[in-house]
């Protein structure tokens, strides 16, 4: 009976004092890691998640979003608003024709039969805006094409200070092939392949014009001369300058990009 009782008081405290420790912390240098496998390394910085390498290659959406971002603020920090800017579209109306007097004298003739007197016509480009980029990859995955859609305002002036004929908004797109290539010293670079206007993505809309002149007709002369010289004239100016962003873009970007193209990996969603 004695040692049936002192059995019965020593599980008693033993549970008593089981119940204690469980309310207790554990000792931090005592804590278990949450992960329990030893084969896998424990993070300790509280500020990162666990397992977390920072070494990992961005994914296929985000390599495409940085590509247009480096290709947009390359073309801005290369000048591109100011080359849309003094674009010498006057000098190109004057002179790029087959007739005598240039593309400019049919307009020219036609705005002095509207309005006696005026002899001379200023083209002013204003408002150069590069819009967001488009980007597509082919089909067998081994090109990109980017399209740069651009944005002018062209102001059509008379010889009076401050008055205008007509005011026009321009629209463009100026497609650019981007194709990994080889080296003969084996290095992989990107380079710029066909880049040339969209067919058909030049548009023309008028703003505001002056007066109670035949605006139509005069638009209709306006746009037949600028859907012949301004898609060449643009596009002569801006793939130069694609061509020298993408021999400046970062080259760990180029080698990601390149390594996706080589094996035809698609990268960029399709819209």
């Amino acid at each position: 009976m004695f040692q049936t009782g002192g059995l019965l008081v020593f599980y008693g405290l033993l549970a008593q004092t089981m119940a204690q420790f469980r309310g207790l912390p554990i000792p931090l240098d005592q804590a278990l890691p949450l992960n329990a496998n030893p084969a896998l390394p424990l993070n300790v910085n509280p500020a990162l998640p666990l397992n977390v390498n920072p070494a990992l290659p961005l994914s296929p959406t985000g390599l495409a979003g940085i590509l247009t971002n480096a290709l947009s603020n390359g073309l801005l920090s290369g000048g591109l608003l100011g080359i849309l800017e003094n674009l010498p579209l006057l000098d190109i109306l004057k002179t790029g024709g087959g007739t005598s007097g240039g593309l400019l004298g049919g307009l020219l003739g036609r705005v002095i039969s509207v309005i006696p007197g005026l002899n001379i016509i200023d083209v002013k480009v204003t408002d150069p805006q590069l819009l967001e980029l488009g980007l597509v990859q082919s089909p067998d995955g081994h090109r990109l094409y980017v399209t740069i859609p651009l944005g002018i305002k062209l102001q059509v002036n008379t010889p009076l200070v401050g008055t205008n004929l007509l005011r026009l908004a321009v629209k463009l797109n100026i497609t650019a092939e981007i194709l990994a290539v080889r080296d003969k010293q084996e290095r992989i670079h990107l380079v710029l392949g066909d880049c040339t206007h969209s067919p058909g993505s030049l548009q023309i809309s008028l703003l505001d014009g002056l007066g109670p002149l035949p605006i139509q007709s005069l638009l209709d002369s306006l746009t037949g001369i600028l859907n012949k010289v301004l898609p060449e004239l643009v596009q002569g100016k801006v793939c130069p300058l694609v061509n020298e962003v993408l021999s400046g873009l970062d080259v760990t970007l180029v080698h990601d990009i390149v390594n996706m193209l080589i094996h035809g990996l698609q990268f960029v969603i399709k819209v």
